[in-house]
């Protein structure tokens, strides 16, 4: 199964959501990449990611040029704001995903602050992912919350 996740940078959001895809099913082949990719990987997203115990410090942002001509069994696009540009991917795809992301790099604040809405976007990612590897590749039902106020 041929996975390749999208954004803009490929600096937090794709690496993130790749990395928890692998966390989840090693056998998965997972890939990340952008239209405009960063220098380097968010040292933020780095550091997130270690404290559950995933190291994606030897990631590189990719250009997503380099992946197209090959087939994938999903595109999944991760860009949240609005005045960004996703990526249209127009190579040979079975399936195609959006799931929204604010991206954590553009906040300001504190660096606390800061790393909370890190670990605020990774465990979103995480959850989103968790369903998407649930529903899509394990092919299991969610049980929807039944009660009267929500969950």
């Amino acid at each position: 199964m041929r996975i390749l996740i999208l954004c803009t940078g490929n600096s937090c959001r794709s690496q993130i959501a790749a990395a928890w895809l692998r966390h989840f099913d090693s056998t998965l082949e997972v890939f990340s990449a952008g239209t405009q990719p960063a220098d380097k990987i968010s040292e933020l997203a780095v550091k997130v990611m270690a404290e559950e115990k995933i190291d994606i410090s030897n990631e590189k942002p990719k250009h997503v040029d380099q992946f197209i001509g090959q087939e994938w069994d999903y595109v999944i696009t991760v860009c949240g704001d609005a005045n960004e540009n996703c990526p249209l991917f127009t190579g040979k795809v079975k399936h195609r995903f959006h799931f929204g992301f604010n991206d954590p790099t553009k906040i300001n604040g504190s660096e606390s602050f800061i790393m909370s809405i890190f670990r605020k976007t990774s465990k979103e990612i995480k959850n989103t992912m968790a369903e998407f590897y649930l529903t899509e590749i394990q092919k299991l039902e969610i049980p929807k919350c039944s009660c009267k106020g929500g969950c």
